[in-house]
């Protein structure tokens, strides 16, 4: 029986898979065991980590380290390249509240922090706080950045030993996990949020915001701009719309750009809703026709874009309508119906409405692509150029006047940063961005289940016996006071007095916490991306700002 005692009790390679794979998967098994209608899904990883570390069951803290920042950057990276279409956009609408409620958050940390330190009259010193608080807000950046600032004063002299702050972080990391979760569910009961509402609330405001094109039948009646070219009466107009199809003496046909408008004409214009009203009065008056008659002449397809040469080409670029004599009246990316404007820059994935001849339109087809198999081939290489570019980028260091030492966006900040970037831009460099949502939500899940393990892993050794020992129950408390206190001073703002949708505020509470576990959370509730575009909207600013509060703590209070 020695080949059970090494593979149980040894550091080797089969050793180490076998204990992460039984942490992740009991701890996905009794995640989903729901206590009071609630529970916490794949976090329960990080307690069952806790619970196999504490019986002795260990790996090589090398190896652990590495499958721990990996695990972090795929979770981290998917998340990036899921947001990254609608990062910019988003920011426009509510960024500049969101990261003002999450300074803010930062900054009562630091004081209910400051606070605790002389309640408590030096008891526990401010070394040791900062590593609590680094736990409390799950912010390991922040704790190696303190713990730099802390050799750095020991070989200036200024202190004579270095505090092993590392066992605050581990003591209150796992706490901060439920205490973040449990105050997302705090804000949700204080103020009676009902989901299936709150769904409901977003897309109608999603229908306003995001100018969803609509059909309108327009007849032809302006006299003063007939015999005028279709170009030029776009010009005039100063509106994006798509004339799919006209009507003229009992014949369907597709306009081109230069076809004249004659009175009595019937047009089937695709617009914005908020456009469609100064169309029609420029252009005529609504009117009624059995476009469905259209079809014995005219055929509509949706056709997805699948080669990859097409990748940031514009729709004027492929001048369908000069080439072949078809329209592209609409594109759906990531659920959303984009107006076929001749400036819409396409990617790979785009599903793209196409009406003409039956001949032309398979000709387009073929143009396109339209092979939906390629597209459950992942885009590995993007994924690994990304990932690449966002550890350098986290790795920069970035100084300021008065600090001992640098600050960096780290292994998630960086990496967080490139894949936005690429999600939005990247067809500029012909990177393929794509990916199903059921590629992306196991390279996601597979992340933070590794994440959650390693940590729960490293902390299980000691965590029982610091808890019960000395301070350790006080420290747990504290964290808890760290953790939630911010949370629901802030939230409640949030939702009473800024009105943010409670999708929306749960990523900005696990963005303000840099708390991955609390968005996998968040994002199991939601039936959308608003938790992840708001963790990522909030995510940058709240990271630096956490990483210079505990540099700037050690460096007031040792």
């Amino acid at each position: 029986m020695d080949w059970l005692y090494n593979l149980l009790f040894s550091d080797g390679i089969a050793h180490t898979i076998l204990i992460y794979s039984f942490v992740i998967f009991t701890g996905l098994l009794l995640g989903k065991i729901k206590v009071f209608g609630i529970s916490i899904g794949g976090t329960f990883v990080l307690f069952m980590g806790i619970v196999v570390g504490h019986f002795g069951f260990t790996v090589n803290p090398e190896i652990a380290d590495f499958i721990k920042d990996f695990g972090l950057i795929l979770f981290i990276y998917s998340i990036g390249l899921q947001v990254g279409p609608g990062f910019f956009s988003s920011f426009k609408k509510g960024g500049i509240a969101l990261n003002l409620l999450a300074a803010g958050t930062v900054l009562l940390a630091v004081l209910v922090t400051i606070a605790f330190f002389y309640i408590l009259d030096g008891r526990i010193s401010m070394p040791m706080f900062v590593g609590i608080m680094s736990g409390a807000v799950t912010n390991t950046p922040g704790l190696g950045a303190a713990q730099e600032a802390l050799c750095q004063a020991y070989d200036a002299g200024q202190i004579s030993e270095i505090p092993q702050i590392a066992l605050g972080y581990a003591v209150a990391y796992p706490f901060a996990v439920v205490g973040i979760i449990t105050s997302i569910v705090l804000i949700r009961v204080m103020f009676k949020i009902s989901l299936d509402k709150e769904t409901s609330d977003l897309e109608k405001k999603d229908d306003s915001q995001l100018e969803k094109p609509e059909r309108l039948t327009v007849k032809f009646t302006n006299k003063a701009i007939s015999g005028k070219s279709l170009h030029h009466i776009r010009e005039m107009i100063g509106r994006k719309f798509v004339i799919s199809r006209m009507l003229r003496n009992d014949e369907f046909f597709i306009p081109q750009s230069d076809t004249i408008l004659e009175i009595d004409d019937v047009l089937l214009v695709i617009a914005s809703a908020v456009d469609a009203e100064p169309i029609i009065a420029f252009l005529g008056e609504k009117s009624e026709v059995n476009w469905k008659a259209s079809e014995k002449q005219l055929v509509s397809r949706r056709i997805v874009i699948t080669r990859n040469e097409i990748n940031g080409k514009t729709l004027g670029d492929l001048k369908l309508r000069t080439i072949y004599g078809v329209n592209v009246t609409r594109v759906n990316r990531s659920g959303f119906d984009l107006l076929g404007s001749t400036n819409l820059v396409l990617q790979v994935g785009d599903r793209v409405m196409v009406v003409g001849e039956l001949a032309a339109v398979n000709k387009v087809e073929n143009l396109l692509g339209n092979a939906l198999k390629k597209l459950n081939e992942p885009p590995i290489i993007t994924i690994f150029v990304g990932i690449f570019l966002g550890v350098l980028l986290g790795s920069i260091p970035i100084f300021f006047p008065g600090m001992p030492m640098p600050v960096k966006l780290g292994l998630a900040g960086g990496p967080l940063i490139v894949a936005i970037l690429i999600g939005r831009f990247g067809y500029k460099l012909k990177l393929i961005t794509y990916t199903t949502l059921s590629a992306n939500l196991m390279l996601r899940e597979v992340g933070i289940t590794l994440f959650l393990a390693s940590v729960g892993l490293a902390s299980g050794g000691q965590f029982v016996e610091t808890v019960f020992t000395g301070d350790g129950l006080m420290w747990i408390g504290i964290g808890i006071a760290i953790t939630m206190i911010p949370l629901l001073i802030m939230g409640s703002i949030g939702r009473k007095f800024a009105k943010i949708n409670y999708f929306t505020l749960m990523g900005l509470m696990a963005g303000s916490s840099t708390n991955p576990p609390a968005l996998a959370y968040s994002n199991s509730l939601a039936v959308n991306d608003e938790p992840a575009v708001a963790y990522s909207t909030v995510y940058p600013l709240t990271m630096f700002l956490r990483v210079l509060a505990a540099q700037l703590l050690i460096l007031i209070f040792i």
